[in-house]
């Protein structure tokens, strides 16, 4: 589902959905993108269009 809307999808919507998976649900973001089949790059790069980057030691978009 998020793989095929991810292209089209908001990015403040995008952001708010990774971080609730993340902090509920997956200790890395590798994780979480190898469990919904997404390139880890698709979202990091889509979320640093609004100024958000990974923060791996807090596992979460800042």
């Amino acid at each position: 589902m998020l793989n095929k809307s991810l292209d089209t999808m908001d990015p403040n919507i995008l952001l708010s959905l990774v971080n609730t998976k993340l902090r509920d649900s997956y200790s890395s973001l590798e994780l979480l993108c190898d469990d919904i089949d997404i390139e880890k790059h698709k979202i990091i790069e889509k979320l640093k269009t609004i100024g958000y980057d990974y923060d791996e030691s807090q596992n979460q978009f800042k």
